[in-house]
């Protein structure tokens, strides 16, 4: 089960705040929080919000 929250917004703002503060990418964040990286994407692609590997946001 995944620490992360479930709401889209809510979660992107998360995310992306913990891509920059702390973690170097995605598949890091993902491990640490035991959270699946397709579900994670899929979230928030459902909201129009994909992984940009060279900014390690999501926009």
């Amino acid at each position: 089960m995944s620490l992360l929250p479930n709401n889209p917004m809510i979660l992107l703002s998360y995310v992306n705040t913990e891509l920059r503060d702390e973690f170097p990418d995605l598949d890091e964040l993902c491990k640490f929080f035991n959270a699946q990286k397709d579900d994670v994407e899929e979230k928030l692609a459902a909201i129009d919000y994909h992984y940009d590997e060279k900014l390690n946001r999501f926009v």
